[in-house]
């Protein structure tokens, strides 16, 4: 098989319920391009239905998770073509997915790759890890939550220097800012998320899926509207047998048993 005749982005789904999303375009550095952004959503648009899998990891290259968009596409565009692409619907078909999705990355996420990481759940870096929003550079601007993920992870003061100088930043800085979940060497990049995720995969999903959905609804709305929402779905959570097989599990001394149900 040449390189033009495989996937650019690949699925493994474990037997732990953790699925594994990799970019393969080594040959650009991992550059987002039609395929690959529509590949990604098909992925996760699956993913989404499938009861068995209750987390995502989402990965690159060891080298590159992904060095940006791919510029040949959008060189010579102009605004009404950038528009009718509507690539919005397959972001949205990582951000929304209801299972959690953890980054793990290592090497370079730039541009695209960085807004791609920022649409996760969870990220895992590399010590070797580099982040950047470098858009300025080429007379644009961040266009798919560069500005708007990055300025509610960071803050004004800190989104605003890396969205105007497009400078880079290293893994412990973005730690350090808030950017980042953890920070680890290159080599346990991916273990430390697959850990991760197989945690998050051994709890009851429904609870899981509400926690993530509650966080992300809430964040934007005022505290008591948030707090409202909260209460509502611990509520609603009283009614799934796996709350009550958590409660027997705990009365009883033994490992529980989630069925998602």
């Amino acid at each position: 098989m040449t390189s033009a005749d495989q996937p650019v982005v690949t699925l493994d789904v474990h037997d732990n319920g953790v699925a594994v999303v990799r970019i393969h375009r080594p040959e650009v550095k991992n550059a987002l391009n039609a395929q690959v952004r529509e590949s990604l959503a098909e992925h996760f648009r699956a993913l989404a239905k499938r009861r068995e899998v209750r987390a995502i990891v989402l990965t690159g290259g060891a080298q590159f998770f992904v060095a940006g968009a791919d510029i040949k596409e959008f060189a010579s565009a102009g605004a009404i073509d950038m528009y009718r692409r509507h690539t919005e619907y397959l972001w949205e078909a990582i951000s929304r997915c209801p299972k959690p999705v953890i980054a793990a990355v290592n090497g370079f996420a730039l541009g695209g790759g960085c807004e791609l990481a920022m649409h996760c759940d969870l990220i895992v870096a590399g010590e070797s890890a580099r982040f950047a929003q470098p858009e300025v550079k080429l007379g644009l601007m961040p266009g798919a939550g560069g500005t708007q993920r990055l300025i509610r992870a960071v803050g004004k003061f800190q989104a605003m220097r890396i969205a105007l100088t497009g400078c880079m930043v290293g893994a412990r800085e973005a730690l350090a800012m808030g950017m980042l979940s953890e920070v680890v060497s290159d080599d346990q990049t991916l273990p430390r998320a697959l850990e991760l995720a197989a945690q998050i995969a051994a709890l009851p999903p429904l609870a899981v899926e509400q926690i993530k959905e509650v966080m992300l609804a809430g964040a934007d709305l005022p505290l008591e509207s948030a707090l409202v929402l909260e209460r509502k779905a611990f509520q609603l959570l009283f009614d799934s047998k796996d709350q009550k097989e958590g409660a027997a599990a705990f009365f009883e001394k033994r490992t529980p048993e989630y069925r998602g149900e």
